[in-house]
């Protein structure tokens, strides 16, 4: 068993990332298929073991090689039965993926969160190796996360621990989330958030800005052009993520404040800023941070990008099914 590979699966709503690695977390052999979200998503099961097969042929390896997979999936999780409990890109509500995957496999499989198994990716092989602690936020379209105490993912009651994006952080008069509620966090901090708040500045303000010219050209910005102004100090651009990074340092800090963890780890397309977004979410989080707590933690950029999610996978079910 200590020298079977181990399968690491994340499905996305575009495409779905595939890798086999070793026990020591290395990846092998990686690749993708396209995500199916015909038919409400019910030939994702049966497309992800046939390209297993067709992976293992490949190689010229034999599926009793395979440990077992380790899968992630947008949406909350039952994991009492490994059922996805709604995934509204691919079409599921309490769609049985564990009884499902195993079944078209033949492999034991366990489910958990996509950013679940991006933090516990981060955690064995990434910029949190090494952390039992530790707290992942991924920085995207929304804001995901997971955290993990004492080496294991943080599920809850109900399974909804970890929803980092939704900490409520404008109290009063806050944009309305996709969750219902109105001022999370993900309504600032991610990329849908930043290019809100800077249409707004843009609107508000005759400040000269690099970003102006293509505002009234296309009638919006990107994430990334906010964030190349603001590395250049464009004094627009530069507002904006002080407003990102204000409610970013404050957030990670309340969390800290009761996890004391070792690691921070931000994720994300938007964490491709490096150093530009990492510095002041610094400065900010040592405001809030309670003194001992911000002795013990460190704030670092992720490492594993895309990998994270298949890394994760194979973590899970090598603690999980071996």
């Amino acid at each position: 068993m200590e020298n079977k590979w181990l399968v690491g699966v994340d499905i996305g709503g575009t495409t779905i990332k595939m890798a086999f690695l070793n026990q020591d977390g290395e990846i092998v052999s990686k690749w993708e298929i396209d995500t199916d979200t015909t038919q409400n998503g019910q030939q994702i099961p049966t497309d992800i073991a046939r390209s297993i097969e067709e992976k293992l042929e490949e190689l010229d390896q034999s599926k009793s090689n395979l440990a077992g997979l380790g899968i992630g999936a947008p949406g909350p999780v039952n994991f009492a039965t490994g059922a996805i409990e709604v995934a509204v890109n691919l079409g599921w509500k309490n769609f049985p993926l564990k009884e499902l995957l195993e079944k078209e496999s033949g492999l034991p499989v366990v489910v958990d969160n996509d950013a679940n198994l991006a933090a516990l990716g981060e955690m064995w092989t990434g910029a949190g190796e090494g952390a039992n602690d530790l707290i992942f936020v991924t920085l995207g379209t929304g804001v995901g996360g997971g955290i993990i105490s004492n080496g294991k993912i943080i599920h809850g009651v109900n399974g909804a621990g970890g929803e980092i994006g939704h900490i409520t952080s404008i109290i009063e008069g806050g944009a309305r989330c996709n969750c219902g509620k109105d001022g999370c966090l993900e309504t600032i901090a991610s990329a849908t958030g930043i290019v809100r708040l800077a249409i707004e500045a843009l609107q508000e303000t005759d400040t000269n800005s690099q970003l102006r010219d293509y505002y009234e050209e296309h009638k919006t910005v990107t994430a990334k052009l906010v964030l190349d102004a603001a590395k250049e100090n464009d004094e627009v651009a530069k507002r904006v993520m002080n407003q990102v990074t204000l409610y970013l340092g404050l957030a990670l800090a309340n969390l800290a404040n009761g996890l004391n963890p070792e690691k921070i780890v931000i994720g994300g397309g938007v964490s491709k800023a490096g150093e530009t977004l990492l510095a002041p979410i610094k400065e900010q989080f040592s405001r809030f941070a309670f003194p001992k707590v911000l002795e013990g933690a460190e704030l670092t950029i992720a490492t594993l990008g895309n990998d994270a999610g298949v890394i994760g996978g194979a973590w899970l079910a090598k603690t999980k099914l071996t």
